[in-house]
């Protein structure tokens, strides 16, 4: 799935991606940490992969991917 990196810390490696709906979903050092990145920038197009059947608060995926999406 394709989001944009929305915001990002990169003291905690944790932040949010905005799907292309406008729903925005937080993401946990984890996440970050699988996708191999060193920085991601807010404006960024990222391909994110989700645990099905895990939807946190609010009925959003839980993110456990998060790397640059790639043409």
């Amino acid at each position: 799935m394709q989001a944009t990196a929305y915001t990002y810390d990169p003291v905690s490696r944790s932040g949010q991606v905005l799907l292309d709906d406008g729903t925005p979903v937080p993401f946990d050092a984890a996440a970050f940490d699988a996708g191999g990145l060193r920085l991601l920038r807010p404006g960024q197009r990222v391909r994110i992969e989700t645990a099905p059947g895990t939807e946190g608060a609010g009925g959003t995926p839980r993110i456990t991917l998060v790397t640059l999406q790639t043409f």
